[in-house]
């Protein structure tokens, strides 16, 4: 009987514990992507922090250049979310983060997935508690970088003209009689 030749993808697959899907930071990725691309689909993470990232786990985790996630074990998975979270720790510059000077601790700070949204929607709830000219704007829906609202914008604002619902017809009364008594 001949043998069977095993390809590279086979033996891969055969070899080590590959994860068809996993979750890195609360965001499900498929396993076959590379590093930088998995983790630019993590919410506040763009794809130059994504590059500069993928060099830094690289680097730390000891790993080829072009490693699917899908390959790297639980442990690696730990280490990428612990850089993943704390970027600045380990050599991202400051002008790469998204939070920079923060209102509250007034610290550099990088914010990913659900902490982002929560973090706006606090941001945009203080605006609009103060009353600044952003937060009235956000308050009514409007746009607030200083876009035209003339004749662009107007989806879902407003339902336009609304016509009045016709009323059943009233019985005419004969023309010959009047309700006025006549003198």
């Amino acid at each position: 009987m001949p043998k069977k030749e095993v390809t590279k993808k086979q033996e891969v697959k055969e070899n080590s514990e590959f994860k068809g899907r996993l979750r890195i930071a609360g965001k499900e990725v498929k396993g076959q992507y590379p590093i930088r691309k998995a983790i630019s689909h993590i919410k506040g993470i763009g794809i130059n922090l994504a590059n500069s990232l993928e060099k830094i786990i690289i680097k730390e985790l000891k790993l080829k250049e072009n490693e699917k996630i899908g390959n790297l074990t639980d442990s690696q998975l730990e280490k990428l979310e612990e850089i993943i979270s704390n970027p600045k720790k380990y050599g991202i510059p400051n002008w790469m983060l998204n939070r920079k000077k923060d209102i509250e601790t007034g610290e550099d700070r990088h914010l990913i997935s659900s902490d982002l949204d929560f973090q706006q929607k606090q941001d945009i709830k203080g605006l609009i508690k103060i009353k600044a000219y952003r937060g009235v704007r956000h308050m009514y829906g409007l746009t607030s970088r200083g876009q035209r609202t003339k004749t662009s914008g107007r989806k879902g604002l407003t339902l336009g003209v609304q016509r009045k619902k016709n009323k059943p017809a009233q019985k005419k009364k004969p023309s010959g009689q009047s309700s006025v008594k006549k003198k």
